[in-house]
């Protein structure tokens, strides 16, 4: 019986596994044990429970209120959003100016291509810290002092203080506003599916008159009012500051993530037959319509997946926010450890953040590649 079971091919690669997976966890239990044996001898306090204690630390800029007698629990939040919203920023920044420069590229005037291929040689082939480093010494060191200010546009001033320019601020609760535009878009999907199954009736002329509706329904006790900066003593009050280091690590990660989108997006129209431009301009289609219409709708399907891993390196990079003193989460992770001493809870929120953070992001890139792959099927 036991000869018959050993040659079971099956049996064996069932035992295989199960002592390969006994033997990694039965080291990762030896390695936390060993932890914590050591932290205990140390007298060092282990846990999460730090978390509700006073962070007591400022954070220099925050889109959340925040000040230094709150939790470390609300000192993460803030750099959680500070991360995301840098992040955001790049990606859509980054999407926008290499889509450009993959058309420099690929232009014909030998000017503009020479000009797009020695940016993008430097910026590809130069580390990325030492470029926020340069963005941040240029904005801190060579920009005026506020009354001495930069005024290229009215409203707009450059200092060493940072960059000041007018705002908008919107009055009134954006709540009826947000859920008038989900009754919009559900309204416009399901006209599109009546139009589909019941044609001859305008679905979607009533879908959109019943947005205009919604919209003017929801937009009652809503105001706008702008502000914009001037000068107040030794700073700018009004409008919207942007700080040197967030304004550093803005330029500096959008330059250098733009150079790689820009040669993704531009193999991804390289990918697409000349047939298909030819047969475009044979139909009597301009050029731009020809791109937009044609070429990049079908290049997506190559652009989509290298983009994927292009905006999640964007993400992780922006843990270098602390070469310019940016608060973003990893900034916030690393004081919390060097107070508490606590670098094994804190190393462990990080990882765990970026990892929900990157397969949020791998998910939704994933989901929108399927539909692009569904939509070229029918």
């Amino acid at each position: 019986m036991f000869k018959r079971l050993w040659y079971d091919a099956r049996l064996r690669s069932v035992l295989a596994q199960l002592l390969i997976a006994g033997a990694f966890f039965g080291v990762v239990g030896w390695l936390a044990w060993n932890a914590h044996h050591n932290l205990q001898q140390r007298g060092i306090a282990t846990g999460f429970g730090y978390l509700a204690d006073a962070a007591r630390f400022p954070i220099s800029e925050s889109l959340l209120a925040y000040r230094p007698t709150d939790s470390y629990f609300r000192a993460f939040v803030v750099g959680l959003v500070n991360t995301l919203y840098i992040s955001a920023l790049v990606i859509f920044a980054s999407t926008i100016l290499g889509f450009g420069l993959a058309l420099a590229r690929r232009n014909t005037h030998p000017l503009v291509s020479g000009i797009a291929t020695v940016y993008l040689e430097i910026a590809r082939n130069t580390p990325l810290v030492v470029q926020l480093l340069f963005w941040y010494s240029l904005v801190t060191i060579n920009l005026p002092s506020p009354r001495q200010a930069l005024n290229p546009f009215p409203g707009v001033f450059l200092s060493i203080r940072g960059f000041f320019f007018p705002s908008v601020e919107v009055q009134g609760s954006l709540l009826p506003a947000l859920i008038a535009l989900i009754a919009a878009l559900v309204l416009w999907r399901l006209a599109g599916i009546l139009a589909r199954n019941r044609p001859g009736v305008p679905w979607r002329g009533a879908a959109l008159l019943a947005g205009v509706a919604l919209a003017a329904f929801a937009l009652r006790g809503i105001s706008l009012e702008t502000s914009a900066p001037a000068l107040r003593g030794l700073n700018f009050v009004g409008g919207t500051a942007l700080t040197p280091e967030f304004t550093a690590l803005l330029i500096g990660l959008t330059l250098y993530s733009a150079a790689f989108s820009g040669e993704i997006i531009r193999g991804g129209i390289e990918a697409v037959s000349l047939g298909q431009w030819e047969a475009a301009q044979s139909l009597g289609l301009k050029r731009w319509t020809t791109l937009r219409q044609v070429v990049v709708p079908q290049a997506l399907r190559v652009i989509v997946p290298p983009m994927t891993s292009q905006y999640l390196s964007i993400i992780k990079n922006t843990t270098l926010a602390l070469a310019v003193g940016y608060p973003d989460l990893s900034f916030v992770i690393t004081t919390m450890i060097n107070q508490t001493g606590q670098a094994i809870e804190g190393l462990a929120i990080l990882m765990g953040v970026y990892l929900c953070i990157s397969l949020s992001v791998s998910l939704f890139m994933n989901i929108y590649n399927r539909h692009l792959l569904r939509t070229e099927r029918r």
